[in-house]
């Protein structure tokens, strides 16, 4: 014990611990590096055995009665080891209650599996590592079924690519007699025996199996029914394995040495092993016409000799035991992590955001079509801000064929959906006055362009840890006519703006304003969306037109205090983050939440993707090149992914606006970064922005929204929050 590392690293703490190795001085934390030293030069004038050459040692150790010694040895032996447990096993052994039993087994155990896997630093020898590699071959063929079935299973076009590599291309006489000598016995029926061998392979080596024939360097052989290909060294083997066969012409005599029938049979299966690739006892027997109990037994002979290894390879296997030789095998494998890294390789920027346009259903071809189309648009962009004057005609427009504003009414009054600023407003902050200037409070100017998201009620796990922080005290923030609605909303509950006018004695035009300003700075919201519509369109609140033709101010549904329930665990709240995100984007990185304002820290979700990898929910890796860090996908996502990156480009032209979630030019794919609140068009073609065609308005082909282009409305970006 100490030679190892146990020792050295319980002195150091035991040291430590009773403050004969000082971790701080000065007022400075002492060097890691500098506290080892000491601490060999305090066990040196201690225990100066411990640190003398062993080769120099004679006689045993004297360990000193010293009470730091003491103390280490009692922490190594009873805390890191059971010395007593050891005792124990050691007794019951020497009394014969356990028996040692020593078995020879064709795979590594169960339990050698984490020294196997173990990185190099964990061994104190010098075993190079590509040993501990070549034990662990043989390793992965032990793998329970489940696991082989996902990860473990060899690619079957690796296994046929081998075998065509392996079987014998004879172009002449002489390359036919070589083949001979492997194989033995080379039967005329191998085509049946083996599907996977070239069709016509007797009749192509005929006419050289003839020449061999005519210069008595091989014959034909007969046991039973079947007919052999025997060259003229092996004919004494070839009896040997079938004592009553006979031959088609006599052979001249060629000294062969002194061999047994278990030598044939095993000259003869790691032959035809060499050149088949993975095969079963019973494949094996048939081909050969021997007994499945003579074919066993040599395979066995081969596997104690390390030559071929056993397993399930192909998928025809089935429960059946396969044997492979050794050197194909690892081909094999090669291949199939060639395949395998192949199918992972990342895609770039331009094929990620061609992809992400058709995942959020905005490439032409794959919007969405009525109720369940907008629920699941609104399920996959909930939790992600953008102007309130630009999410009905400039990005569920895009998503939704056909899109109809009444759906989403619908979808508000009924509880499915709900909307609201869920982000801190300046003047407001995160509840700490961090963010609030200390010379002046930040005004809450009622905007068109205000920031809002929708969130699916019933999953909604993700805004609530967020939201429950948000500052009570805005009246630093507010208007006076903002606070007195906030107080009535907050005694009386969800009210109708009828209500609010009468119950606050206001001007309909102070209560709007005030309404509006309360919706900036998120703290209340309503049970429909045609409320933002009425406080939006100024023709609604000038109420233009006459009589039946006159546009209603006000919408159905009642305004409310935008308040969260109550807060659920952290990691609850972060998983239902992961799985918002995994949502919209398919593969989530760190760029492609640059325009996010909902998210935590970048190193609280790291935490929560790898533990959903972990259950493997998702997938990990490198998925878009160009970017740094980690990546995980939906595996869902990641097999349109790749299928997408495989089809040849077309020139498709989407346009989308400035304020849509898939505005990533400047972040994800190269570009001047546009901001949100700007009126101009993003033209990508094939995932590429269009140097040129981005301008303001609307881009040639695009439909004008009926909402909101319209003469007398004041720019979005008068009022900015």
């Amino acid at each position: 014990m100490l030679d190892s590392p146990i020792f050295a690293t319980r002195w150091r703490w035991t040291a430590g611990r009773s403050l004969a190795l000082l971790r701080f001085m000065g007022g400075k934390k002492v060097p890691p590096p500098i506290q080892r030293m000491k601490s060999d030069d305090l066990l040196a004038a201690v225990f100066p055995q411990a640190l003398a050459c062993q080769e120099n040692n004679t006689g045993e150790i004297v360990i000193p009665d010293h009470p730091l010694v003491r103390e280490t040895m009692k922490d190594a032996l009873t805390e890191a080891m059971d010395i007593q447990g050891l005792k124990k096993l050691l007794s019951s052994i020497g009394a014969g209650d356990i028996r040692c039993l020593a078995v020879d087994t064709p795979a590594p155990s169960q339990f050698s599996h984490e020294i196997l896997n173990a990185n190099p630093y964990a061994y104190l020898d010098d075993a190079p590592l590509e040993e501990r590699r070549a034990r662990a071959v043989g390793m992965r063929r032990s793998l329970p079924e489940s696991v082989l079935s996902e990860i473990g299973r060899l690619d079957p076009n690796a296994i046929a690519e081998v075998r065509e590599e392996a079987w014998p291309d004879v172009r002449s006489a002489d390359e036919l007699h070589d083949v001979l000598q492997d194989f033995v016995a080379l039967p005329e029926t191998v085509r049946e025996a083996l599907p996977f061998v070239p069709a016509g392979t007797i009749v192509a080596w005929a006419d050289y199996f003839a020449a061999l024939a005519l210069g008595n360097r091989a014959t034909r052989a007969h046991w039973g029914d079947r007919t052999y290909w025997v060259a003229a060294e092996k004919a004494k083997q070839f009896v040997a394995m079938f004592p009553d066969s006979s031959f088609d012409t006599n052979l001249p005599e060629i000294n062969a040495g002194a061999f047994s029938r278990e030598d044939v049979l095993t000259s003869c299966v790691t032959g035809w092993l060499s050149h088949i690739g993975p095969g079963t006892t019973s494949a094996l027997a048939e081909l050969l016409a021997l007994s499945t109990g003579d074919v066993d037994r040599t395979l066995l002979c081969l596997e104690a000799s390390g030559s071929i290894l056993r397993g399930q390879f192909t998928m025809a296997s089935r429960d059946q035991i396969e044997w492979c030789d050794r050197r194909l095998l690892a081909r094999i494998h090669r291949l199939t992590v060639g395949t395998l890294r192949k199918q992972i390789q990342p895609v770039n920027a331009a094929q990620f955001m061609h992809w992400l346009l058709h995942w959020q259903h905005v490439a032409p071809g794959t919007q969405l079509l009525g109720e369940r189309g907008t629920l699941e648009a609104l399920q996959q962009l909930q939790g992600f801000e953008a102007p309130a004057n630009a999410w009905e005609d400039r990005i569920l427009a895009k998503r939704i064929a056909n899109y109809d504003g009444k759906t989403l009414d619908q979808l508000c009054l009924t509880g499915a959906v709900g909307w609201g600023r869920l982000s801190a407003h300046p003047s407001i902050g995160d509840g700490t006055g961090s963010n609030v200037s200390a010379r002046a409070p930040r005004r809450v100017v009622p905007s068109s362009v205000a920031p809002i998201t929708f969130f699916i009620r019933e999953d909604s796990d993700w805004m609530t840890e967020r939201q429950s922080k948000k500052s009570d005290e805005v009246a630093n923030g507010l208007s006076g006519r903002a606070r007195e609605v906030l107080a009535y909303l907050r005694l009386r509950g969800a009210s109708f703006f009828a209500d609010i006018v009468r119950g606050t004695r206001m001007l309909k035009a102070e209560a709007e304003n005030a309404l509006w300003e309360l919706v900036t700075a998120g703290m209340i919201t309503a049970d429909g969306f045609d409320n933002i519509r009425a406080m939006v369109d100024p023709r609604r609140r000038a109420g233009r037109g006459k009589g039946r033709t006159a546009r209603p101010r006000h919408s159905v549904g009642r305004w409310s205090i935008l308040h969260a329930s109550e807060a659920p665990e952290r990691e609850q709240t972060l998983e239902a983050m992961c799985w918002t995100l995994l949502k919209r984007y398919g593969v989530v990185f760190r760029e492609v939440l640059a325009r996010e304002s909902m998210v935590p820290r970048w190193r609280d979700l790291l935490i929560t993707f790898r533990r959903l990898e972990d259950r493997g929910q998702i997938r990990g890796g490198r998925f878009v090149s160009g970017f740094i860090g980690e990546q995980f996908a939906l595996p869902i996502g990641l097999e349109s992914l790749r299928a997408t990156s495989k089809h040849p480009r077309v020139g498709e032209m989407v346009t989308i606006s400035a304020a849509d979630p898939l505005n990533l030019v400047g972040i994800v794919v190269p570009g001047e970064r546009i901001p949100p609140a700007s009126l101009k068009n993003i033209v990508l073609r094939d995932g590429v922005p269009v140097d040129g065609e981005s301008q303001n308005g609307s881009h040639a082909g695009e439909t004008k929204s009926p909402l909101f282009d319209r003469p007398g409305v004041a720019p979005a970006s008068r009022h900015v929050a």
